[in-house]
C-alpha cells in the first residue's frame, strides 16, 4: 500500500477524526462504486447522489486520511503548466478552455461550501512572482495571454508587490483575482456526512482486493470476502492508481510544507492572497484560517516514503529559510511540518475518462497543483459519463493523449 503521507500533516492533527465509517461486513449492490474517499471521492459521490445513483463510496484507509489530509488546499484556475505553454502544446483554444472550467470550478466549489454552510471557504487573489530576473521576460508573455483569454489580471512591479503585500526578493509578477482557499479534509467530511443522510454509503478501512467486469455490471472483491456489485466503478484513488494502471502516465512527486505558530497579530493582506513563484520546483505560501502561515515545495522525486520523510528536518528548515527571504519581517516559528506524495503529468493535465483495460469504469485523477478544482471538474463529466455524453474536455484528459 502506497503511503501518501508523513504522520504529522497539519490539517489531520488541527481537525481530529471528525467522523467515522464501518468497514464493509456484508454483500452490497450499487449503481455507483467509489474507490476513494478523499476529497475528490467526496465531489464526485456528491454528484452521483444529487442525480440519483444509488452510491457506495469505500476507502482503505479511514475517510480523508490520504492526500487529502495533507494538501495545502489553495483552490488556483492556474494550472501548472503556463497558459502560454500550454497553448504551444494543445493549441490556444484548448488550453484556454482548460483554464476557464478551473475557473469556473472555484465557483462551483464555492457553491457547495454555501451548501453545507462550510466557513473555510475563502475567496482570495492569485500571486504568481518571478523568482529571478531571467523569468520576468516569460512571466510577462504568461501575463499577456491570460489577459488576451479575458482573465482579470494585473502586472505588479516588485515596488509594488512589497507595497501591497509585504513580500520582498521579487522580480514582479502576475496578480489574479481569482483563487480562494479551503480547509480539504474538513471540507471532505462535511461532504460525506451530507450525503450519508441522503443515502449514500460509506465504509472505511475496506481494501477492494479485485474487481471483475461483466457486460453490464462490475464486481468487487473486499479483502474480507465480501462484494460489492455495481453498474459502474469510478476510481479517485489519486496516486494509488498508479498500482492498478499497468501505463506509466504520471510522475510521482514528493513534496513537502510547514505551518508556523499562530500569529497574535492580524497578518493583514496575506490573508486575502495565495502566493506562488516561478522558480523549479516552485514555492507557494498561503494562510490558513487561525492565523498561521504555510509555505510548501522543495519537491523532488518520489522514491519512497522512507526516503521521503528522512528529509523532512532537512526539507523543513530550507522552507523556512524561503519564507525568510520572502517575508523578512514576519517572526516565523515552525510548528507543523509533513510531506506527501502528488503527481506530475506531461501538459499538467489530470486524467479524467475512462481506460481501454477497465471495463464499465471512469477514473478522476486530479493530478498537480491545483487537483481540487480539476476534481471539481470531474463532477461535470462523470455526470456526462454515466449518461453516455462526452464532456468537451474529455479528449484533453484522456489516457494516451
Amino acid at each position: 500500500m502506497m503511503n501518501l503521507k508523513t504522520p504529522e500533516a497539519f490539517w489531520l492533527l488541527k481537525n481530529g477524526i471528525l467522523e467515522s465509517y464501518p468497514s464493509l461486513s456484508n454483500n452490497e449492490y450499487a449503481d455507483i462504486l467509489i474507490v476513494g474517499s478523499g476529497i475528490t471521492g467526496s465531489l464526485i459521490a456528491h454528484q452521483c447522489v444529487s442525480e440519483g445513483y444509488h452510491t457506495i463510496l469505500v476507502d482503505r484507509l479511514e475517510a480523508a486520511h490520504g492526500s487529502t489530509s495533507a494538501t495545502t488546499s489553495m483552490l488556483q484556475y492556474e494550472i501548472d503548466i503556463p497558459l502560454f505553454k500550454l497553448s504551444e502544446m494543445i493549441g490556444r483554444e484548448a488550453a484556454e478552455k482548460c483554464y476557464w472550467h478551473c475557473h469556473h470550478a472555484i465557483d462551483r466549489i464555492q457553491d457547495l461550501c454555501v451548501l453545507l454552510k462550510n466557513k473555510d471557504f475563502k475567496k482570495k487573489k492569485s500571486l504568481y512572482f518571478a523568482a529571478y530576473k531571467k523569468d520576468v521576460a516569460w512571466l510577462k508573455k504568461e501575463f499577456e495571454a491570460r489577459k488576451m483569454a479575458g482573465f482579470e489580471v494585473k502586472w505588479l512591479e516588485s515596488k509594488e508587490i512589497k507595497q501591497k503585500f509585504n513580500i520582498e526578493n521579487t522580480f514582479g509578477g502576475i496578480l489574479s483575482q481569482k483563487g480562494a482557499s479551503v480547509d480539504a479534509f474538513k471540507l471532505t467530511h462535511q461532504i460525506l456526512k451530507h450525503n450519508v443522510k441522503k443515502g449514500l454509503k460509506v465504509f472505511d478501512k475496506t481494501a477492494i482486493m479485485k474487481t471483475e467486469s461483466k457486460k453490464n455490471e462490475i464486481i468487487a472483491y473486499t479483502e474480507y470476502g465480501n462484494t460489492i456489485t455495481a453498474k459502474k466503478i469510478i476510481y479517485c484513488n489519486g496516486y494509488e492508481s498508479t498500482e492498478i494502471i499497468p501505463e506509466k502516465f504520471v510522475n510521482l512527486i514528493s513534496t513537502y510544507a510547514i505551518v508556523g505558530e499562530r500569529n497574535a497579530e492580524s497578518l493583514g493582506s496575506l490573508n486575502n492572497i495565495l502566493v506562488w513563484n516561478t522558480s523549479q520546483p516552485y514555492i507557494y505560501i498561503r494562510t490558513t484560517d487561525d492565523n498561521r502561515i504555510l509555505i510548501g515545495g522543495e519537491d523532488i522525486p518520489y522514491v519512497n516514503p522512507t526516503k521521503r520523510n528522512r528529509l523532512l528536518t532537512q526539507k523543513a528548515k530550507k522552507l523556512e529559510k524561503q519564507l525568510n527571504k520572502y517575508l523578512p519581517e514576519i517572526n516565523f516559528r515552525n510548528d507543523f511540518s509533513w510531506g506527501g506524495t502528488f503527481g506530475e503529468t506531461k501538459d499538467g493535465l489530470p486524467y479524467i475518462g475512462t481506460h481501454p483495460k477497465f471495463k464499465n469504469a471512469c477514473f478522476v485523477l486530479g493530478f498537480g497543483g491545483n487537483g481540487i478544482t480539476f476534481s471539481a471538474i470531474g463532477m461535470e463529466m462523470v455526470s456526462q459519463f454515466l449518461k453516455n455524453e462526452e464532456h468537451e474536455l474529455a479528449p484533453l484528459f484522456r489516457f494516451g493523449r
